[in-house]
């Protein structure tokens, strides 16, 4: 739990992470922001109308990196969709600007999870660091 609580507190404090995906065989890059740890997993939030959404749902495949005090961290793993409500409202309850567009009863606000994540976390002076979750 040590190493998946390292991966959350860098993406809280980078603020903004830059997620990957794939459209057919063209690779899809776009500033995020929101991650929540829930019930020990990292989650991120997007809306089901929107591209990656779509992305996501053809190919889960996915990885994010942020940077952050000469640090960067990569996350590689499938992003998985979870239409709980609770899932929901604890991200808008970490998030409440994003109440204003989102709710956890509509039928857009999506929230994924990480499934079988490899983070690295790496700089030009140290060595690497991976933890896997």
């Amino acid at each position: 739990m040590e190493g998946i609580n390292k991966v959350y507190q860098f993406l809280k404090d980078a603020q903004t992470y830059y997620l990957a995906t794939a459209e057919g065989d063209q690779p899809r890059v776009r500033p995020f922001g929101t991650v929540l740890l829930y019930n020990g997993r990292i989650y991120i939030q997007t809306g089901k109308v929107k591209d990656v959404s779509k992305q996501l749902a053809a190919n889960p495949n996915a990885e994010v990196c942020a940077f952050k005090d000469g640090k960067w961290l990569r996350v590689a793993g499938k992003l998985i969709n979870d239409d709980s409500r609770d899932a929901k409202a604890a991200m808008l309850d970490d998030y409440p600007s994003l109440r204003a567009m989102y709710d956890p009863d509509d039928d857009n606000t999506q929230v994924l999870y990480f499934k079988d994540a490899k983070a690295t976390f790496s700089s030009f002076t140290e060595a690497p660091e991976t933890v896997e979750f």
